[in-house]
């Protein structure tokens, strides 16, 4: 009875290991360019709307600063898609925070360095 018992759990803990990662929407490459911050997002599932938002920080002599906070509401169709945020960044390195949130709840969160030209 106990094998039976342990049998059970084992296969419970293998579907919830393989259904984890299933309701996140990983962030791609996070770019900047003429003036636009550049998000590619894929969704592996149905259509879903998402709130999306950037925190840019400045680098300067190894401390950060927030330079500015922006976002936005998209709807994502399945598979990869590419969200662009008006943003104006002068020539610099940057640090980007962004977050993704569906329902009022952060849902994925990266961060990204990039250096504008």
């Amino acid at each position: 009875m106990t094998c039976r018992l342990y049998l059970l759990f084992g296969g419970i803990l293998v579907l919830l290991l393989l259904t984890a990662g299933c309701t996140t929407l990983p962030i791609g490459d996070v770019a900047y360019n003429a003036g636009k911050m550049i998000v590619t997002i894929n969704n592996p599932g149905d259509p879903v709307d998402i709130g999306i938002q950037v925190r840019v920080y400045t680098i300067n002599e190894f401390e950060q600063h927030e330079l500015l906070t922006t976002g936005t509401t998209v709807t994502l169709a399945r598979n990869e898609n590419t969200v662009t945020i008006p943003v104006h960044l002068d020539p610099g390195k940057y640090k980007v925070y962004v977050y993704l949130t569906i329902n009022e709840k952060r849902e994925t969160a990266v961060i990204r360095d990039i250096t504008v030209l």
